[in-house]
């Protein structure tokens, strides 16, 4: 897909390229830890710039050349960034920054003003989640046309109760017997579980999280009784981002069984001591009551929201930051 990088005297967009790299992962940084403690809230990214870089590596490898910047036309400085995600079904719109020293310039505006354009010229709706502490952001992507649709509570499991053991009700624990490993034969039918529940395609995602080339994924499945998978949960695992999803997953004891598997996987690697953020449906009450029967808490809330036709999930769907391809 194109779309036409139309600019203003102030501001122009441009293409991204492999230059920028370092430059997106510092606005990315910077951006996101000024939000958070202009807030009063600690910094998301502690350690600096560099492990941002994912942001780039990963969507560079899912959607090369998907990234769009607004510069300031006089100075040539980097005032946003916005990476965006076509897929046959929809277009979604993953991180987008805009540089402190240029709030108020209506960069984030343009930016996603031209993902929206991209969308519409193929006749897709375009898909998004987003925080809904930050009003800001809520209020530009509702002028902009969008619609919430789900509301996701963001939430963690500390190690220490993963390590005392997760039990559930019984529908989930003899769920969690059926939890393995994917591997690529898996993919096709995660495709088509996502497909049933979601209304959404991204086979290309699933197959990239699954052969794990960065060495930062996992993905786990849950075997249905009699053949085909009730589920399936990706998992990154990287200074940057530490998150379960993205996931899909015919019912809450697939869910649940699930991001158990996932939790112990974490909790058995060289990063135990870090809790993956998880986004769990807030229309799923005995989910979110499992999880917080875990020793689960919640950090933040997460607005699904989109911009043309949605169909609500017939099952589970978990969104997740990296990558925002949903």
């Amino acid at each position: 897909m194109a779309a036409p990088l139309a600019d203003r005297p102030d501001l122009r967009l441009r293409p991204a390229t492999s230059a920028d790299r370092d430059a997106v992962a510092d606005l990315i940084c910077l951006s996101t830890n000024f939000w958070y403690q202009a807030s009063g809230r600690p910094r998301i990214f502690t350690a600096g710039p560099e492990p941002c870089g994912l942001f780039w590596d990963v969507y560079d490898a899912l959607d090369p050349g998907c990234c769009v910047v607004a510069e300031d036309a006089r100075t040539g400085h980097l005032a946003g960034s916005c990476f965006y995600h076509p897929r046959d079904t929809h277009v979604s719109l993953g991180i987008m920054n805009a540089h402190p020293n240029h709030f108020g310039r209506g960069v984030a505006g343009r930016l996603l003003r031209f993902v929206t354009d991209l969308a519409d010229a193929a006749g897709l709706p375009t898909r998004l989640v987003s925080s809904a502490v930050n009003l800001d952001s809520y209020a530009l992507y509702t002028r902009a046309g969008f619609v919430p649709g789900a509301i996701y509570q963001d939430m963690v499991v500390p190690p220490a109760r993963v390590a005392a053991g997760l039990t559930g009700t019984d529908e989930m624990d003899l769920a969690a017997a059926r939890a393995r490993p994917a591997t690529p034969a898996d993919v096709p039918a995660i495709v088509d579980l996502e497909w049933r529940v979601a209304r959404i395609r991204r086979p290309g995602d699933w197959q990239h999280f699954v052969n794990n080339a960065a060495g930062v994924w996992r993905v786990s499945v849950l075997d249905r009784v009699g053949g085909g998978i009730d589920g399936a949960l990706a998992a990154v695992d990287h200074p940057g981002s530490t998150m379960l999803g993205p996931g899909v997953m015919a019912d809450d004891a697939a869910a649940a069984a699930l991001i158990a598997a996932e939790l112990r996987r974490q909790a058995a690697g060289p990063r135990r001591d870090v809790s993956p953020v998880f986004l769990v449906p807030a229309d799923r009450p005995a989910l979110v009551r499992q999880v917080y029967a875990w020793g689960g808490r919640n950090v933040e809330l997460h607005v699904h929201q989109v911009r043309g036709d949605y169909q609500p999930p017939t099952g589970v769907a978990m969104p997740t930051f990296m990558p925002e391809t949903a």
